[in-house]
């Protein structure tokens, strides 16, 4: 339930005075419920149904702020408006009570409320029937039902169709969120997804380019420079290819699915190929077999990174990439040698570590690499059967 505001909305302002309006009109004119000779009316005249009037309409002020003590109050100026002549303008504002307090009240008291003005309807028809004997007796009844128990179920079916609309409004509210944060975090797998195959496409390319620009710029020999500009060329031929199947992969906007040009474990012969005309002592081993698409394209690239990091990290020496595949996994081994050079030969930022592990993560594989002894391990193990998330 809401939290009651502290001071009376300006509609109850303006149901209270409409109805203490009514009430003096129909005092103006002299109309009442009964007559002064009625047997019910101890205090006859015009004044005495003025207290009543007064006290239900300044009981309106608090049907929301306070419903409870409002009707309480309200039920009271009620007992005393039956002794008097009785005005409609007064019964009137008095269901409006009891409906604001099913409505407005606490959940126990939209429970309870019907219930109890249900049993004082039922009792006010069969008492004075069974007192008196006569059908005008029942009147009683449908009197008290019409004051009480119709505002009271009338209350109870909106208060229940507001709580259905608040609950729908905050199942509707969840769900946006819900749908959101699913958006955010696929939109945030995708861009670690692209910036993966950035990274790893022209890193590559990239560190040996500047190693061998470097090494142009530093040594006076047209037949090194020659040769550097060479490699300088094909790494920035094939980093141009391979940027622009990355831009065919965003324009083409297909998830499910990958470019025919993806590379695959069949490619590791060029890649270490292109890996030793950049300077790399590189040998291969591999003996992998048939492997789903996912994990020869993560194995690809972890090889593909590693060799990166060798060429810009690496001291001389021999660097070895091992593929093997025991059991239902396939494990991946590259070492190259650790120590004896100051700085690295090209800079890194350590995404390229980040981005092996992701790719691994994804296959639910493991993932290590750091030193030991001499050597630089990557070593990565990736499961074959049971796949369940491709996207690497």
């Amino acid at each position: 339930m809401a939290v009651p505001p502290l001071r009376p909305p300006r509609f109850d302002v303006v149901v209270a005075l409409a109805g203490l309006a009514g009430g003096l009109l129909l005092w103006g004119f002299g109309l009442g419920v009964r007559p002064g000779d009625d047997p019910t009316v101890l205090f006859d005249g015009r004044w005495p149904l003025l207290v009543p009037l007064l006290v239900v309409a300044g009981c309106e002020l608090l049907r929301r702020t306070a419903p409870r003590t409002a009707l309480a109050v309200g039920t009271l100026a009620l007992a005393a408006d039956v002794v008097t002549r009785g005005s409609v303008a007064t019964i009137v504002m008095y269901t409006d009570l009891v409906y604001a307090a099913v409505v407005y009240g606490t959940a126990a008291t939209a429970r309870r409320l019907p219930w109890i003005t249900g049993v004082l309807t039922i009792a006010a028809t069969l008492v004075p029937y069974a007192v008196w004997r006569v059908p005008e007796a029942l009147l009683l009844g449908l009197i008290a039902g019409a004051v009480t128990f119709t505002p009271a179920s009338t209350g109870l079916i909106v208060r229940n169709h507001r709580d259905a609309a608040e609950a729908a409004r905050l199942r509707a509210e969840q769900t946006a969120l819900l749908a959101e944060m699913d958006r955010v975090q696929a939109v945030t797998a995708e861009r670690a997804r692209m910036a993966r195959e950035l990274h790893d496409m022209v890193a590559n390319h990239l560190s040996a380019i500047a190693i061998h620009s470097t090494a142009a710029l530093s040594l006076d020999d047209p037949a090194t420079s020659r040769e550097a500009l060479g490699v300088i060329r094909e790494n920035s031929v094939q980093g141009l290819a391979e940027m622009r199947r990355l831009i065919g992969i965003l324009r083409d906007g297909e998830d499910d699915r990958e470019p025919a040009a993806t590379p695959t474990l069949d490619g590791l012969g060029a890649l270490v190929e292109g890996a030793r005309a950049n300077g790399l002592d590189v040998v291969l081993d591999a003996a992998y077999g048939d492997v789903p698409a996912p994990v020869g394209l993560a194995a690809y690239r972890i090889v593909q990174e590693s060799l990166t990091n060798a060429l810009k990290h690496a001291a001389p020496g021999k660097v070895t990439v091992c593929l093997s595949r025991p059991a239902d996994a396939l494990d991946i081994r590259v070492t190259s040698p650790h120590g004896g050079r100051d700085t690295p030969r090209a800079p890194g930022s350590g995404a390229g570590l980040v981005g092996m592990r992701e790719r691994t993560a994804l296959l639910d594989g493991t993932f290590e690499a750091g030193p030991r002894g001499t050597l630089w391990v990557v070593r990565a193990t990736l499961p074959i059967t049971d796949i369940t998330r491709g996207d690497t």
